[in-house]
C-alpha cells in the first residue's frame, strides 16, 4: 500500500514539472507585429485594418492552442503572416514576455 501511494506521489511530481515546462514554439521571422481584433465573422481587424480569414487559418494563443477568432481578446498583440492575397493565414498571440522582446526585423 505505501509502494502505491510512493508512485502515486512519484507521478504527481513528474506530471507538475512536465506542465511547468515553458513551451517551445517557433514563430518566422517574416511573421509581423501587430494588435488584432476579432470584427465579424471570419474578418479580424489588424492595427485598424479588416482582413479575412484565408482558408485553413490558424490563430494560436499564448499557450499554442488554436483559437476560433470570436475568442479573441479585443487589442491582442500578435504575430502575423498573410497569404497572397492578403489574408491572414497564421497568427500568434504573444506572451507578456515574447511582447517585450523587440521586432527581430528591427
Amino acid at each position: 500500500m505505501l509502494r502505491r501511494f510512493a508512485i502515486a506521489v512519484l507521478l504527481a511530481a513528474l506530471a507538475g514539472a512536465a506542465l511547468a515546462q515553458p513551451i517551445l514554439r517557433t514563430i518566422p521571422a517574416d511573421a509581423k507585429r501587430g494588435k488584432m481584433s476579432h470584427a465579424q465573422g471570419m474578418i479580424v481587424e489588424i492595427d485598424g485594418k479588416h482582413v479575412d480569414l484565408a482558408a485553413g487559418a490558424q490563430i494560436r494563443d499564448a499557450g499554442n492552442l488554436i483559437l476560433v477568432p470570436a475568442a479573441l481578446p479585443p487589442g491582442v498583440v500578435v504575430r502575423y503572416q498573410l497569404d497572397p492575397d492578403g489574408k491572414l493565414r497564421r497568427a500568434w498571440i504573444l506572451s507578456p514576455q515574447e511582447a517585450a522582446q523587440p521586432d527581430p526585423k528591427k
